[in-house]
């Protein structure tokens, strides 16, 4: 039996690394064909297709700059295209900017809500598009952030732009649902992954002492919950916001991320 006749086609935006290979990868073991998008990291996108095609998946790429609007959008289509159809869309591309609020410069706000919202609308809206006239349903999952719910310093841009990606998945839960579509946000928390430095290192022996469970997490954590939600078992979770943080949100992104002492543990 196929990968395809076994999952079905899945795309999973930024998947080069981090993340978003964590999800390709959890998906093709699961039997999903899988589409991977990359930016720049073209030999890191090739590394992901060669671990989901030994779950014997098929894989294909496309280079996918998420700031260009509406090219974007066209890229999608085009992987739709070369996979046969879409029934899982992951929307996991993204990009930070840590700037005091008073520094932002308008060019630098600009391309973090183009990347982070309205490009991630119109990936997600192509791909709601192709599912709707297929008629067969589908999942579309937002990778968005633990600041979609709380602020942090330095993150302005990037706080707005996840908070209104939130705000959109909750809406296409709204329009689509009558579809069989759902619309998830999975909002990690500090990921031991390239964008926070941590790249191919165990967080397990990473301490952090403003996280509950003391620790950052694994992409394959992030990736597993994202596998739930796109598999039968998840069908029916849709306008919903999964934390996958450690308890992060308990204590806040800015404690989570500046506390240096244990001492709060104990009264």
């Amino acid at each position: 039996m196929s990968a395809a006749a076994r999952g079905g086609r899945a795309i999973v935006t930024g998947a080069d690394s981090g993340i978003g290979r964590a999800t390709a990868v959890a998906l093709a073991a699961d039997g999903f064909d899988v589409g991977i998008t990359w930016l720049s990291d073209l030999e890191g996108a090739e590394a992901t297709a060669a671990e989901v095609r030994e779950h014997g998946a098929r894989a294909v790429l496309a280079q996918l700059d998420v700031a260009e609007i509406p090219a974007c959008g066209d890229a999608v289509d085009g992987l739709i295209e070369q996979l046969g159809g879409v029934d899982v869309f992951v929307n996991n591309a993204g990009s930070g900017l840590r700037t005091p609020f008073v520094d932002v410069e308008l060019d630098e706000w600009q391309h973090v809500i183009d990347v982070n919202l309205t490009g991630a609308f119109l990936c997600l809206q192509r791909a709601a598009r192709h599912m709707v006239a297929a008629g067969g349903g589908g999942r579309l999952i937002a990778v968005t952030s633990v600041h979609a719910h709380q602020a942090m310093v330095g993150s302005s841009a990037y706080d707005a732009a996840k908070h209104g990606l939130t705000g959109l998945m909750k809406n296409i839960a709204l329009e689509l649902g009558a579809h069989g579509i759902s619309a998830v946000s999975v909002a990690p928390g500090e990921i031991a992954t390239p964008m926070t430095g941590h790249a191919d290192k165990d967080p397990h022996g990473i301490h952090r002492p403003g996280i509950p469970m003391g620790r950052p997490g694994d992409a394959r954590e992030v990736a597993a919950l994202i596998a739930f939600l796109a598999s039968p078992r998840g069908a029916y979770i849709s306008g919903s916001t999964v934390a996958v943080d450690g308890g992060m949100l308990q204590m806040g992104p800015q404690a989570g991320a500046a506390l240096t002492s244990d001492s709060w543990r104990t009264l």
